[in-house]
């Protein structure tokens, strides 16, 4: 769960998303089976409840869904983005018309359920490594279209984003330094070509790269694929002189380990494409209205 306040995203950037949500689930003729067994003057009030404990994100979707649905549907939090709740904490109350609220029903918990579980595991390794000074941070090993959301997921969660694209900084990996012929080549090259306000970050996967990588000078070192042991002999050598990044292979068990060997970041690509969702369901509570319909003109 996040400790500092936690910014929504703009709606302009959850229209198009929620919208082409529910146009892929309206498919060509609509609800069929709401349209041919309830009212249309049939009104309801349902409750998203959580059927396990997690940290929840999301709600803006959820909410957004509805309202493109139709803005006769009324929503009320219960919780925030951000907030932990227990197995049968009730997220939400929505009320309105009870043909709107089935159409909206599955987009709106798609979203709440997959953020909510980026969320939740994010939560879970912030937990591990608490008091550590080590910080959560995810990849662009992203859902493609859903990076936004994913990494506004990972930041309700408690956890900190990388680059959100290519063109946010310098990260020189291990294909680029094969490609340019090795480490001290392509990081000569990066600082030679890139602005004085793009940082710069490199791969080494030995300690005898990262001897060569801190006698040039660079703004972060991704320490790959390296075991607690080597990992605290990387953090020696580097001795503050840049940032320290742990990443590869890292779990729940093994996430204190790394944590306790002084690195700045943890970075886990998992949490963003391999997160479970969150176990949210949309149960009925009670007819808030059930008017005959009018009869048909003749």
């Amino acid at each position: 769960m996040t400790d500092t306040p936690l910014d929504p995203l703009p709606r302009i950037m959850l229209q198009p998303l929620v919208r082409r949500a529910l146009e892929e689930d309206l498919g060509l003729a609509g609800d069929v089976t709401s349209t041919a067994i309830i009212s249309g003057n049939h009104s309801s009030e349902v409750v998203a409840r959580a059927r396990q404990s997690g940290c929840i994100a999301g709600l803006d979707c959820a909410e957004l869904a509805c309202a493109m649905v139709d803005p006769a549907i009324k929503v009320t939090r219960h919780v925030n983005d951000g907030d932990f709740v227990a197995p049968g904490a009730v997220i939400a109350t929505f009320q309105g018309p009870s043909r709107s609220l089935l159409i909206a029903e599955r987009t709106a918990l798609n979203f709440l359920g997959y953020l909510s579980g980026i969320a939740s595991v994010t939560a879970d390794l912030v937990r591990r490594v608490k008091d550590t000074g080590a910080a959560i941070t995810c990849t662009r090993k992203t859902t493609p279209g859903l990076r936004a959301l994913e990494k506004y997921a990972v930041r309700a969660g408690g956890g900190m984003n990388h680059r959100y694209s290519l063109s946010d900084a310098v990260l020189i990996k291990d294909n680029h330094i094969a490609i340019a012929g090795g480490v001290g080549k392509a990081l000569t090259k990066a600082k030679q070509s890139v602005g004085h306000m793009v940082k710069i970050e490199i791969e080494v996967d030995t300690l005898e790269q990262l001897a060569q990588v801190l006698e040039i000078g660079v703004d972060a070192v991704l320490l790959d694929n390296m075991d607690p042991q080597t990992l605290r002999k990387a953090i020696a050598m580097i001795d503050g002189r840049a940032i320290a990044e742990a990443s590869g292979g890292i779990t729940p068990d093994s996430v204190r380990a790394v944590a306790e060997t002084g690195v700045d970041l943890i970075s886990m690509g998992w949490i963003t494409h391999s997160a479970p969702c969150l176990d949210i369901g949309l149960d009925f509570v009670a007819t808030v209205n059930s008017s005959p319909e009018p009869p048909p003109n003749n």
